[in-house]
């Protein structure tokens, strides 16, 4: 069954959302913890453009909203009927289970408007913020060459961190991975002065049948000083009204511990009562971090170093 789920996705969606892209793919390391010595994690984003609108996400995420989404078709997120055997939660073709993120939300933008939002799912609700701050970005002189493209350098002060872009001038996209856009060119290198996030990109490839990702009309819309709380308060609702979904968002992100995925890392909640409940916030971008629940026996894995490190 499990390996059906994937060719199913391809079948038992309208074509409305589905759509002609490109698909940038970066692969990008993150420095999960600043305290203690790790390793940099490694995982594949994506940023996929269509006309002037892009969808920034992982490949990790990618791949579990589509089949979470091809389940809720089926009307098979029984959260408690999951959590008593975790064989049916699918998996991928090789028989792996789909590896942790460090980034559970993905990233809209409409390059025409400049608008960007960050949208993180709660169950099967959406929780967004729209991004109020400015791209201020210093274009140098300096150039260089990766991937057989020249490239072109550009610093700026964000969240915190001090970020050095390298665009292709000539790739007429004036996007880039997670938030940044607004150079001329797309941003083909992006890392941060501490070397914790570093975006490379790898290729380019066409996809005839993305799985889109939008805003739905029953998300709750914040701000990003209120993004976190008005995570837990959504949360809150739905495990208040018993919502099935809530349940099997617990057991998601319980089945992705405990098979030890790339270390562990993204956004962690307390446990309560096999809910995920919110926990307290380390950032508004969307990792939080908080302890597990005692004698709850779940290992809690935390992500120290997001990408935010100030919300201003």
């Amino acid at each position: 069954m499990n390996k059906l789920i994937i060719l199913m996705i391809f079948l038992l969606f309208p074509a409305s959302i589905f759509c002609q892209t490109e698909r940038y793919i970066y692969q990008t390391e993150v420095n999960p913890d600043t305290i203690n010595l790790v390793n940099m994690k490694v995982e594949k984003t994506f940023l996929d453009i269509k006309a002037d609108k892009s969808l920034f996400i992982s490949e990790s995420k990618l791949l579990r909203d589509s089949l979470i989404a091809v389940l809720r078709s089926q009307g098979k997120l029984d959260g408690k009927k999951l959590k008593k055997d975790k064989s049916e939660f699918p998996k991928l073709p090789d028989g792996k289970s789909i590896q942790l993120t460090f980034f559970e939300y993905h990233i809209t933008k409409d390059l025409e408007t400049k608008s960007v939002d960050l949208i993180e799912n709660v169950g099967s609700r959406q929780v967004y913020y729209q991004e109020d701050r400015k791209m201020n970005w210093e274009i140098s002189t300096e150039t260089s060459d990766f991937n057989n493209y020249k490239i072109q350098k550009a610093t700026m002060n964000f969240g915190g961190r001090k970020w050095t872009a390298w665009f292709a001038p000539d790739i007429k996209i004036s996007d880039g991975p997670y938030k940044f856009f607004g150079l001329p060119g797309l941003i083909l290198k992006l890392e941060d002065d501490k070397g914790d996030y570093r975006f490379s990109f790898i290729k380019k490839i066409n996809i005839p049948n993305s799985f889109s990702e939008t805003i739905k009309p029953d998300a709750r819309k914040s701000t990003r000083i209120n993004f976190q709380g008005d995570k837990a308060s959504v949360r809150m609702e739905m495990v208040t009204n018993k919502d099935p979904e809530i349940n099997f968002d617990s057991f998601n992100r319980m089945n992705q511990r405990n098979s030890g995925m790339n270390g562990g890392f993204g956004n962690q909640n307390i446990m309560q009562n096999g809910d995920v409940v919110g926990g307290q916030p380390d950032v508004q971008m969307g990792n939080s971090s908080s302890p597990t629940t005692p004698n709850s026996g779940n290992v809690n894995f935390i992500n120290t170093n997001p990408i935010e490190l100030k919300n201003k």
